[in-house]
């Protein structure tokens, strides 16, 4: 079973340079796939310690020269918060100098520090995902975009042009269940970001199914990518005295960077459904969603992380997951003791188990735009 190497890049409340958070989450980056992890994953965030990687693509291009067979995954470009174009021929450059190692994941965004620090209306979001999502697949498929509601783009050329399809490696981040139908439409596969109970995950995924046959038939869709926060010890207590830590420190800056405790977060057009998070909070307190979100995760033991992986895999049919070692403010020794406690008595089980491979690229013809 594929299984990927994830970076949030956190820095709570400013505890450290920005510069030595980085250079910290660089050299773990690094140890990846020596360690024996497929892919290198990024989110992208802007404005706040949150998570402080704003250019995605960038970053995974810098690890294309730093590796040599790891996919690299975008998890997630924002699409609202870009020119759809300049996106396509980014997505471009890093396909044609990994060698087609990209593994496309796109988002439209939730927190209203970045809708407004772009200046974008938010009511909108839901809309320019949709549109910015069906111009840059297509232009990904056929090497030039033109059209559009929103963007108005005149009919030009992505250069250097895709070399391989994108079609079976574009991912989307998909929380509400009103994004499944919209995913399944745009034909492209689920990344879950872990942050619901997993049978609500599962109906979630019904609602997808149903979509992507009455737009694809038989066609079946990629595999989905599950997320995760990790935290691994040989000690049982200790284990559960970290995860319980730091996961619970991570879960709180979601909060903060989201607002989520605010009457206004998930009023905007096509965000409602967030606005049962706030009633979640209000019910249980900041510690018990904390709580709630420790308990979804894969910590513990080496066995009882491989356990509860074996629970995801089989809850949502998984074929790969993305997983995170350091974040909440984690000290970074005790986050590289985790990755390595992984690597030596997790990884080698996981990657045992007989899942359907990710889809290999197939090679495009020349655009019909260069003849």
């Amino acid at each position: 079973m594929h299984t990927g190497y994830g970076l949030v890049i956190q820095n709570p409340n400013n505890q450290f340079r920005d510069h030595d958070v980085w250079r910290n989450e660089v050299r773990l980056a690094e140890m990846a796939e020596p360690l024996g992890f497929e892919s290198i994953w990024c989110v992208e965030h802007h404005f706040d310690d949150y998570t402080m990687c704003p250019d995605v693509l960038q970053f995974l291009t810098y690890m294309a020269g730093r590796t040599k067979t790891a996919r690299l995954g975008s998890a997630v470009v924002v699409l609202p918060w870009h020119d759809p174009i300049r996106v396509a021929e980014q997505v471009s450059v890093l396909d044609n100098l990994s060698g087609g190692r990209m593994i496309l994941g796109l988002g439209r965004g939730l927190a209203r520090i970045e809708y407004e620090g772009f200046r974008i209306d938010q009511n909108e979001g839901r809309n320019l995902f949709v549109e910015y999502a069906e111009l840059l697949i297509n232009a990904l498929e056929n090497g030039y975009m033109e059209g559009g509601r929103f963007t108005r783009q005149p009919r030009r050329e992505i250069r250097p042009f895709p070399f391989k399809s994108f079609k079976g490696r574009t991912y989307a981040a998909a929380v509400s269940p009103d994004s499944m139908p919209i995913m399944a439409q745009l034909g492209i596969g689920l990344m879950v970001i872990p942050q619901k109970p997993w049978d609500a995950v599962k109906e979630d995924f019904k609602v997808y199914h149903q979509a992507w046959k009455q737009h694809h038939g038989a066609t079946p869709p990629p595999k989905p990518i599950s997320g995760g926060f990790v935290f691994v010890d040989e000690n049982k207590d200790r284990a559960e005295e970290q995860a319980t830590k730091w996961l619970a420190a991570n879960y709180k800056s979601v909060i903060k960077h989201y607002e989520m405790t605010s009457e206004k977060f998930g009023t905007h057009r096509g965000y409602e459904f967030y606005n049962n998070i706030t009633k979640f909070i209000g019910k249980h307190g900041i510690d018990g969603a904390a709580a709630g979100f420790v308990n979804l995760m894969p910590w513990g033991t080496p066995d009882q992380v491989i356990e509860k992986l074996a629970v995801i895999r089989d809850t949502i049919d998984a074929n790969a997951f993305l997983l995170n070692f350091s974040y909440g403010g984690m000290p970074y020794d005790e986050a590289e003791r985790s990755l390595k406690c992984f690597a030596k008595h997790v990884l080698p089980e996981v990657k045992k188990w007989q899942t359907q491979p990710l889809n290999e690229p197939a090679e495009l013809p020349l655009p019909a735009a260069a003849g």
